[in-house]
């Protein structure tokens, strides 16, 4: 395993079907003003809304509600949380919900004690500007599972205005959340499109960071483990979407999958992420399957400059079969295995689906940030060559 690296990751994990019984005990720990976040509503549908304030009022908390997160946070909510966290000087920011609702808290956190003249977005997402200024807590309750947000310290915020959807990985694990509460029932009534869209967002995440690197390295085989359960509980989960045991497995695939263990000497690749994100920023797509739409176009593309390694993928989370096989035919084999798991569990699969067109390729590829950690640093004229292939 080449490379130096510090691992540290200080958040802390209350997982199973009881999870919510410590939640009041927790809460304890932080200051009595609590900025609650969540989305359109449907925690209040579901139950897990009351839940919560159950635990916050015998926690002795004020709560102040910011609700409303989209599943794609924009830089106008973004302000308007920062806004409700000064005006009540807020101790905690808790967010209920997904990553969207995750990454929009720690946007807010990062960002509540930043000088009255510093533009957040410049600032965080255009800049990349490591916080210098006090970062206010972090707290979840994970009720869609996918981005890894609930045990990281990434914020993906989108601007409409410029078409620019960027997520800033921060370093400074003050920004990590403090807790994180994963009840895998909670996820029990997802539609099955943000399910599988979540499925497949986990399952880019590790593709990301495995398909990088030449060396023989640790955090390759725990990749290739996460990846194969995550197919097993992928399918029990489709069939039945309150499999108790299927759900928490892919609850605890996601947080792995994103929590930096699987980076770990890892150069790491993410341009299926950008050119994902950027889709994204024009269509206004669902994450997962922007990623969906265009990870085989990309991988097919770049598979010769890696091609060792894409076929260590089609035999050890596959099972392709290497006897006879060029290595060539190997990787082949293995890239339509995934796309029959992808067809089968129900992704989309071109940017076409998500309302892309051909007269918005051009635009799309401008919005597209270029990555150096892959096995193949993509031109602009590959850009558009990849996405003109998943239309």
């Amino acid at each position: 395993m080449l490379g130096n690296f510090t691992y540290h990751n200080p958040t802390k994990l209350i997982f199973g079907d009881k999870a919510m019984d410590a939640l009041t005990e927790e809460l304890k720990a932080y200051g009595p003003v609590v900025q609650l976040v969540y989305g359109g509503g449907s925690i209040k549908k579901n139950g897990i809304y009351e839940q919560v304030i159950a635990a916050l009022e015998a926690a002795g908390k004020t709560v102040v509600e910011d609700a409303g997160v989209m599943p794609n946070p924009t830089v106008e909510k973004l302000n308007e949380g920062i806004a409700i966290a000064r005006e009540n000087d807020v101790d905690l920011i808790f967010a209920v919900g997904g990553g969207s609702c995750i990454d929009y808290a720690k946007g807010v956190a990062v960002s509540v004690n930043l000088p009255a003249d510093r533009d957040p977005w410049q600032t965080y997402w255009v800049d990349f500007e490591e916080p210098t200024c006090p970062i206010v807590p972090v707290g979840a309750v994970l009720t869609m599972v996918g981005t890894g947000s609930e045990m990281n310290g990434g914020s993906v915020i989108t601007n409409h205005e410029t078409k620019m959807k960027v997520g800033h990985v921060f370093a400074n694990p003050e920004v990590f959340p403090r807790f994180a509460v994963l009840n895998p029932t909670f996820t029990y009534t997802l539609p099955k499109y943000q399910m599988v869209a979540g499925i497949f967002d986990i399952m880019n995440h590790i593709t990301e960071q495995y398909f990088s690197g030449e060396d023989d390295n640790t955090s390759d085989y725990l990749a290739e483990g996460l990846m194969r359960n995550l197919i097993v509980a992928s399918r029990a989960a489709v069939k039945n979407p309150e499999d108790y045991e299927a759900r928490s497995n892919i609850m605890w695939c996601a947080t792995w999958a994103l929590n930096t263990l699987v980076a770990m000497g890892k150069s790491t690749d993410w341009e299926v992420h950008m050119l994902g994100q950027a889709i994204g920023a024009h269509t206004d797509a669902t994450h997962g399957m922007t990623l969906s739409a265009v990870a085989l176009p990309y991988y097919r593309f770049i598979m010769p400059y890696g091609l060792s390694k894409f076929a260590r993928f089609a035999t050890a989370v596959w099972g392709v079969d290497p006897a006879g096989k060029t290595e060539e035919e190997l990787v082949a084999e293995g890239l339509d295995a995934m796309e029959a798991w992808m067809r089968e569990i129900g992704c989309v699969m071109s940017a076409g689906e998500l309302g892309m067109t051909e007269d918005m390729v051009e635009d799309v590829a401008d919005s597209t940030l270029i990555m150096q950690g892959g096995y193949h640093v993509l031109t602009r004229d590959e850009v558009v060559q990849v996405l003109r292939e998943n239309l």
